[in-house]
């Protein structure tokens, strides 16, 4: 037995010693820029910020379930800001650059970011130790989440040729966040031909290009025309496809006058319906209450409860003939609407040259000078590592490869482990369907409707019980859209009146509900609490 966990043990320093001379010949490559495995203190290395805004505290620490060491958040509900100064400058402009980096939300990720900042020269106005929010970035990459906010970020911060200020371009529909507790790594690949890709695990999540205006907002490159602001819509343009007929007349026999519902005048009284009895009665076992006081609280009343002589009969009460809907309602008339003989389309103004328009053959990047963390999150335990720039997209392969796959195979396994154990298997059934669910929602047909959807996601993911109800509420939505894409819009046809709809029987039961708490208040126990005629008098 001892002798074979000696060859296992041997086996494993074996293999850590090949993935560090692997990781060793691969910082010495001229491929890599920059890394940092925090497998030492990062103490001397990087600054950590003395702007009074960021108190949270930055440690070196161990990964969950691992001996590898990262960059901890260790406060919440606090910002956080660290910075690390590059030996050189990086150039983005002429080859390609990959930016990859491993995070873990060891504790989940429910408000805040995870994000790093590529940072300008300490030329463009900052300091290691005043770095801040405000500190000026060429780009922004990673997790964010809060509220309808779900992304993987990508901002580029590009200088205008021709004003000189420094725009943010957002990535247009960038993935969601993985919703686990593992360790995900995030690569961002930028090539010298203006394309963008996103990988998380390797995995290409979102492929786009710098100057295409369906992938950044704004566009790096504005619209060679905008609309006229001194154009002004004439005073005789018609905007209506559709007007009332004028030729139409209301039919002799179309009474407006004539109610939704009348009495049912063929209903009859139940037999055996108690007119005589009350719905409710005075609860015959209460008692007062011993501390009452007639001229602070007011006359008691003993609370109400169900009359035990209304549960076997038909009803109680006087009887009302019910209402039935009125066949001779119609409703207010209405003209039929007819083709618009006057129609000219909805008005525009007209197009003219934009004087602040460009044309670019690549992004103008600012050199990368420091690598900067600077975020708010209500969520302690997330924890940064392998933080990579390289200009070889097969070196951060092979890192993702010797770095991060063995860790997140072993907390994969792990978490396998505990979602089996679970009493009843709800948990890792919920895990599967609302990773499936986060998938769904990078479908690219969803556009704006994504925040909608992931809203709902979180919201269902917070109260269990609500799963179904999402998933049944995101197929309408994606249906919806499909259905829309394919056949278009749907002309209405012309209405000769607009029917006044019956009030919908839910919302009046949800009324009467409302109003029905309102009069039962309920006391620790349970039980009907005493009503009150006069409200209690200030002492």
């Amino acid at each position: 037995m001892e002798d074979s966990k000696r060859k296992i043990w041997t086996v494993q320093c074996v293999l850590l010693l090949l993935i560090g001379s692997c990781i060793s010949q691969l910082c010495a490559s001229d491929d890599v820029k920059f890394y940092d495995s925090f497998d030492d203190a990062f103490d001397g290395r990087w600054v950590v910020s003395k702007n009074e805004d960021y108190t949270g505290v930055w440690k070196h620490s161990k990964s969950e379930g691992h001996d590898d060491y990262g960059l901890l958040v260790s406060e919440k509900a606090k910002k956080h800001a660290i910075v690390k100064k590059l030996d050189e400058a990086i150039n983005l402009k002429d080859e390609t650059v990959v930016l990859q980096y491993e995070v873990r939300l060891q504790n989940g990720l429910e408000c805040g970011g995870a994000y790093l900042k590529y940072l300008r020269p300490q030329d463009a106005g900052w300091t290691p130790e005043g770095f801040d929010n405000e500190s000026p970035y060429s780009i922004m990459f990673g997790p964010d989440k809060c509220g309808a906010t779900n992304k993987v970020h990508f901002i580029l911060k590009h200088k205008n040729p021709k004003s000189g200020e420094f725009v943010e371009h957002h990535l247009k529909y960038p993935p969601s966040v993985p919703s686990d507790k593992l360790t995900h790594v995030y690569t961002a690949i930028l090539k010298s031909d203006n394309e963008l890709k996103i990988l998380i695990d390797g995995e290409e999540k979102k492929k786009a290009n710098f100057l295409s205006s369906e992938d950044f907002e704004p566009p790096l490159i504005p619209s060679k025309t905008i609309p006229d602001p001194d154009d002004k819509k004439p005073e005789d343009w018609d905007e209506r496809a559709k007007i009332p007929d004028p030729d139409a007349k209301k039919p002799d026999d179309w009474d407006e006058d004539a109610p939704m519902e009348i009495e049912d005048e063929d209903a009859v009284k139940p037999e055996g319906w108690l007119d005589d009895e009350p719905e409710e009665i005075d609860d015959p076992e209460a008692t007062k209450p011993e501390d009452w006081d007639d001229e602070e609280d007011g006359e008691w009343e003993a609370p109400k409860v169900d009359n035990p002589k209304c549960e076997e009969a038909p009803g109680c009460g006087e009887w009302k003939k019910p209402m039935k809907r009125n066949p001779a309602f119609k409703g207010k008339w209405h003209a039929p609407l007819i083709d618009n003989p006057n129609y000219k389309g909805i008005w525009k103004p007209q197009e003219i040259p934009n004087p602040d328009y460009f044309e670019l053959e690549k992004p103008n990047f600012e050199p990368i000078a420091a690598i900067g963390i600077e975020i708010w999150t209500m969520q302690d335990g997330i924890l940064f590592d392998n933080i990579l720039i390289a200009s070889n997209e097969k070196v951060a392969e092979t890192y993702r490869a010797t770095a991060w796959k063995p860790k997140f195979e072993v907390e994969k396994e792990k978490q396998k482990e505990e979602e089996s154990t679970d009493s009843d298997g709800l948990k890792g059934i919920q895990k599967v369907v609302f990773d499936y669910l986060y998938k769904i929602a990078d479908i690219p047909v969803l556009g704006d409707h994504k925040i909608k959807v992931l809203e709902l996601i979180e919201k269902a993911e917070k109260q269990a019980n609500l799963t179904i109800g999402v998933l049944v509420s995101i197929i309408v939505v994606i249906l919806s859209l499909l259905l829309k894409v394919i056949f278009g819009g749907k002309k209405q046809p012309a209405q000769t009146h607009v029917e006044t709809k019956k009030p919908d029987v839910a919302e009046t039961s949800n009324d009467q509900g409302a109003s029905t708490e309102e009069k039962e208040e309920q006391n620790e126990d349970g039980a009907a609490a005493p009503r009150r005629r006069n409200a209690r008098r200030d002492s």
